[in-house]
């Protein structure tokens, strides 16, 4: 509205001066705007004018504040929603992770556990092994040792 009472000259009585300003040749109008400064400077005027007594009076500027207001506050609630979903799934990733690890954890101590005892069962059996076998050494040198002297009485009683 302001736009038209700036290039209209005023509200009722625009239409003729306009018709005037379209038919003219670009030359003509440069000569035109040269002669015509102060009026674009009065229209500047008035136009500015305008738009302080229209900024002021009007509740637009009012309704256009709360409004942004009120789009700003929704986007800062979308922000808090989104960031708050964020962060439980980071934590829920974060605590999925550290049950994987301390399973992980249990079952590697386990395993560990598990080899200690098998290498204990086995380090038993390779002593009984040895333990057997030092005593079937020991049969047998005494077995030997036996034989040995009976021949020896058997050399001395012939």
């Amino acid at each position: 509205m302001l736009w038209i009472e700036a290039e209209g000259g005023g509200g009722g009585g625009g239409g003729a001066s306009g018709s005037k300003k379209k038919s003219i040749s670009s030359d003509e109008e440069e000569e035109n705007d040269d002669s015509d400064g102060e009026k674009v400077g009065k229209k500047k005027r008035k136009v500015k004018g305008n738009m302080i007594v229209g900024s002021s009076s009007g509740g637009n500027n009012n309704n256009l504040v709360s409004s942004l207001k009120e789009i700003l506050d929704d986007f800062m609630k979308q922000q808090m929603v989104m960031e708050m979903q964020w962060l439980k799934a980071y934590e829920a990733k974060e605590e999925e992770r550290r049950i994987k690890e301390m399973e992980w954890r249990q079952t590697m101590e386990a395993l560990e556990n598990e080899r200690l005892m098998m290498e204990t069962r086995w380090r038993e059996r390779e002593e009984q092994r040895r333990m057997r076998e030092e005593a079937r050494a020991e049969k047998r040198d005494a077995l030997i040792t036996t034989l040995l002297n009976k021949l020896r009485r058997e050399d001395h009683n012939m």
